[in-house]
């Protein structure tokens, strides 16, 4: 996993007055190698947020809504352990509205820490999991499950994994997989017409170029870009083995924060603005549709 860190010497932000606010101390800091990049000014969908049981108390839902507003996150995919925390995103309509994010909720499959390990093969999971499609939340139905974890990649064929997968393939859902490029294979085995997010784009490092021969696979399966090992170079521009397969498959790619801990929403700007400098570093159109468009487009939005 890689730490974002943002690199520019001058540059504006258009749009949000707090964005550059928060920017500006970085870019002072950044070496002279950045300085003809400006950083996208567009929105952002975050389509891996976790709203979790600790950041309840530190982080009410109109102070992370704000901090999604000055960040210029206009969407996120919220799943939350337990789905509580999502169902509170959901239930903050007014605060959504000020804020102009809009919620996709998720069922994420962790009632605990203890279910993290296990889910693949406990029924009750599953159960858990019709029983909140059919409640819904107060932002609508469920868009999706996930994020789930497999550690190991064989547990993909765990019953539930392959209950799971079925699932959403029928219902339409989509899934949201921590998972190695061995799992995904597996997972798809199962539902060949899933629609996948790959939470990190792969863990461990998957190279690139097995990255790629996977979205040629696979046509549903879209790339998330948090924590995603060798994305940035020294100055947190994009390296060039990646900016390359950006180019080569802008459709195919989304943003995530990864809030799994309230380090990360403490750094919640921060994070966004890292995204933001490498954006800049690629064709408008193309930074768009990574930012926003891709994800806009899996869930229907404008």
């Amino acid at each position: 996993m890689e730490t974002v860190r943002t690199s520019i010497l001058t540059g504006q932000l258009k749009g949000c007055r707090t964005i550059l606010a928060f920017l500006v101390p970085i870019l002072m800091a950044c070496p002279v190698a950045a300085q003809n990049i400006r950083p996208y000014s567009g929105p952002i969908f975050d389509a891996h947020l976790h709203y979790n049981v600790e950041a309840v108390q530190p982080y009410p839902v109109t102070k992370v809504l704000g901090m999604m507003k000055d960040a210029g996150v206009a969407a996120i995919v919220a799943n939350s352990r337990p789905n509580d925390g999502t169902k509170a995103l959901a239930e903050s309509k007014n605060e959504l509205t000020k804020s102009g994010v809009q919620i996709i909720p998720f069922i994420r499959l962790y009632r605990n820490r203890d279910d993290y390990t296990n889910w693949f093969r406990d029924p009750t999971i599953y159960q858990m999991v019709e029983n909140e499609l059919a409640a819904g939340t107060a932002a609508g139905a469920y868009r999706g499950i996930g994020e789930f974890h497999l550690y190991e990649s064989q547990d993909a064929n765990g019953p539930v994994a392959k209950k799971i997968m079925q699932l959403a393939e029928a219902r339409n859902l989509v899934i949201l997989a921590h998972v190695d490029d061995a799992a995904i294979e597996m997972l798809y085995a199962h539902a060949p017409k899933a629609r996948i997010i790959w939470a990190h784009t792969g863990i461990s490092g998957v190279p690139a170029s097995r990255v790629v021969e996977l979205l040629v696979k696979y046509p549903t399966l879209i790339g998330e870009l948090s924590y995603r090992p060798g994305l940035t170079d020294g100055d947190g521009l994009l390296s060039p083995e990646w900016k390359q397969v950006f180019l080569s498959h802008p459709d195919r790619f989304c943003l995530g924060s990864d809030t799994w801990t309230n380090g990360r929403w403490a750094a919640y700007g921060e994070i966004m603005a890292g995204y933001r400098v490498w954006l800049g570093d690629l064709p408008t159109a193309i930074a768009r549709k990574i930012a926003w468009e891709n994800a806009a487009r899996l869930f229907g939005l404008p």
